[in-house]
This record gives C-alpha cells, sequence and structure tokens, in this order.
C-alpha cells in the first residue's frame, strides 16, 4: 500500500468518526498547560492532573512559581516521575519567562525551547493546543503508532515529525497529534495492541504483517 494512500485513509476515518479530540490534561490557561506538559514527560496525564491543582494553587502564576523555592515545588510534585529535575526546571522556567518575556508565555516554538526543561514535544504541543500552530508534536504514543500503522520509517521523533506535517494538512495537524496520542493511549498500547478492534486496521502495516504471518504459520 502506499504511503499516501494510508495517510488518505487514516486521517479520513478519524476526520468522519473522531470530531473531537483534546488533551486529557486540566488547565486553565497557557502557563497551566506549559506547567502541565512539563510534568508529563515520562508521567501520565491522570497523575499530573492529580497533581497540578494544589501546584496551581500555589503558585497561580510564573511570578509566583519564579520565587519559590526547590522545597516548596518538590513537595507538591513529588509523586510525579523525576520530581527533582521537574521541581528545578520549573523554577528555572518561570525565572526565565520574568526576566526575559514579561511573565508570558511565547507563541514561537524557538522561544518555547529556549526555556529551561522545554524541549521540542513540549514546545510543539504549546504551540498547537494553544495557538494552533500546525505543527506535530511527537511523543512515544505519536511515534509508536506512526511506525506502526506505516505513516514514517523515521528513526527519530524530529523525522517522524517531519514525515507527519509533510503528508497531513496544516488545518488537521492540531487535531491529528490528539488522534494519534489518543489512540496510541488506548488501542495501539505498546504491549498488548487491541488489533482486534481497531478501526484502521484496513490501513495498518503492523496489522497487515500480523494477519499475513497467521495465515502462513501452519
Amino acid at each position: 500500500m502506499r504511503r499516501a494512500h494510508r495517510y488518505e485513509g487514516v486521517m479520513g476515518y478519524f476526520r468522519d468518526n473522531v470530531p473531537v479530540a483534546e488533551s486529557e490534561l486540566h488547565f486553565n490557561n497557557t502557563y497551566e498547560l506549559l506547567v502541565a506538559v512539563m510534568l508529563s514527560a515520562q508521567c501520565t496525564d491522570k497523575r499530573v492532573n492529580m497533581t497540578t491543582p494544589a501546584l496551581f494553587a500555589a503558585f497561580p502564576g510564573p511570578q509566583e512559581l519564579s520565587r519559590a523555592s526547590f522545597e516548596e515545588v518538590y513537595s507538591l510534585i513529588k509523586s510525579i516521575s523525576y520530581p527533582n529535575n521537574k521541581a528545578r526546571h520549573l523554577i528555572a522556567m518561570a525565572e526565565k519567562l520574568m526576566s526575559d518575556f514579561g511573565g508570558e508565555v511565547p507563541s514561537k516554538t524557538e522561544e518555547l525551547m529556549s526555556l529551561p526543561g522545554v524541549g521540542r514535544k513540549t514546545a510543539n504541543v504549546v504551540a498547537s493546543i494553544t495557538w494552533r500552530e500546525p505543527v506535530i508534536a511527537v511523543d512515544t504514543h505519536v511515534f509508536r503508532v506512526s511506525k506502526r500503522i506505516g505513516l514514517s520509517d523515521g528513526k527519530t521523533p524530529l523525522a517522524v515529525e517531519k514525515d507527519l506535517e509533510k503528508n497531513i494538512p496544516e488545518e488537521l495537524r492540531p487535531i491529528a497529534h490528539h488522534w494519534l496520542i489518543l489512540h496510541g493511549r488506548y488501542v495501539c498500547k505498546a504491549i498488548k495492541p487491541k488489533c482486534e478492534e481497531c478501526s484502521l486496521a484496513p490501513w495498518c502495516r503492523y496489522y497487515s504483517k500480523s494477519e499475513t504471518k497467521s495465515r502462513t504459520e501452519p
């Protein structure tokens, strides 16, 4: 199957059957989104959502967070993965927002990536959700799903990102990011993907190979 056909089928299915797909992180503004996404690295959204209410109550904006001590932030996020590094990054991020951006979260990906603890994936998530920039954030779910289906053969998240952005129309990219994440989270799981109930099977390279293998095995 040609890759263009796969993209047409997969994007068409999502467009027709999943008209609403959003982040499962809870936030009220761009600052809260940025903090939540930073905390979500190698951690579940459910755990982040359990943690952020107290954190946002204590530090409702970058000004308050920039003045926080490590101990104060750590005590509120210690149930999150890698709390030591994340506490330091959150404080440093807030300090840079105050010193370089007037306390406002910048809209450009390059500027977002200049913030401590903010990599390309985090920057793309914030830019996509807040300003609907035509970028695709590639996390572990997007990376896995894209390669399994056959949307990309990229060896790195950046390579997969470039393939997705090359083949997905700009107007679909903000929601396509969520389509792929949610599909990976609930259907195309890392262990025991639910191929038998997956609506993308007609276009999936992984499913096609699995079916071929099962038919040829004695």
